[in-house]
């Protein structure tokens, strides 16, 4: 029986914090939303714990899946999982041969989205791109509030990364459905709810936007925003846990732009470039690592 407990519990805490970071979730935001200590999670996610189910479910509840999820990924079929076997290059050339061949351009109009973790210059960048082709610009997350009509840490405290990522879907699908031309920042954990991710790159050309961790770290604190690195000893850790969990639903954008170490006019010259084929042309499998 002890053995029996020791071979589910590794696994456990091993998925666990795949699904915390691949929400951006810290342990401490964790342990709040589903009234479970931190230490007690810490335990968890080091294989040291046996939860009862109601412990399981409130931690499901909180990060926003149900039991089965915490045990396993979803299933996949066998060519998801052929894809998911593949490095991010060869999986984006994947997705542009599948596009090609049974996408529906017209459904992504004359929209762009950028996705990345914060600090990648979705922002920056997005507002530059938007003023070169005199297209709107529109922040997702700034959506999703005035949907709401509070911002994300009140609907945080109030709906928890459930609620969040429900807003998050509905704002996406106003949106898509409103706008026929746009370059769309999107909140970098949009990737953490599948159907949100499935209808971001339905309806838009999308991009993915990466820096190194030190980077994305550096950038956030420039901003002025510390809550990254504010009482967390571990926030580089969480930061590249973060990066891994996300990278291979980042990976599967229609093109990448890596931004790091690299001065801002020329990321915004091969984003602009990109934008123009992906719109007006499409993008072929060679031309996705940009």
């Amino acid at each position: 029986m002890e053995a029996a407990k020791e071979n589910l519990a590794a696994p456990l805490g091993a998925r666990l914090r795949t699904l915390r970071a691949a929400r951006g979730m810290s342990r401490r935001i964790l342990a709040r939303d589903s009234a479970v200590s931190e230490r007690y999670l810490a335990e968890l996610e080091n294989g040291r714990a046996n939860p009862s189910i109601g412990v399981l479910a409130r931690i499901g509840a909180a990060i926003g899946v149900d039991l089965a999820a915490l045990f396993s990924p979803p299933s996949r079929d066998a060519a998801t999982a052929l894809l998911e076997r593949l490095g991010p290059e060869d999986r984006a050339a994947a997705g542009a041969l599948l596009e090609h061949h049974f996408g529906h351009a017209a459904d992504k109009a004359e929209r762009v989205a950028l996705v990345g973790l914060r600090g990648a210059g979705k922002t920056t960048l997005g507002r530059l791109l938007a003023e070169r082709l005199g297209w709107p610009f529109v922040e997702l997350t700034r959506e999703i509030e005035r949907d709401y009509g509070a911002d994300v840490a009140e609907i945080l405290a109030l709906s928890g990364q459930p609620g969040l990522r429900r807003q998050e879907y509905r704002a996406l699908g106003r949106l898509v459905g409103e706008r026929e031309r746009a370059v769309i920042a999107t909140p970098g954990g949009i990737v953490a709810e599948a159907a949100s991710l499935d209808l971001l790159l339905a309806r838009t050309h999308t991009v993915w936007l990466t820096a190194s961790p030190e980077e994305h770290m550096a950038r956030v604190a420039a901003q002025g925003d510390r809550r990254p690195m504010a009482d967390n000893p571990e926030a580089m850790a969480d930061l590249r846990a973060i990066l891994t969990a996300r990278s291979p639903d980042y990976a599967r954008a229609d093109a990448r732009l890596d931004t790091s170490s690299r001065p801002l006019e020329d990321c915004l010259d091969d984003l602009e470039r990109t934008a123009r084929r992906m719109v007006h042309g499409g993008l072929t499998p060679p031309e996705q690592e940009i």
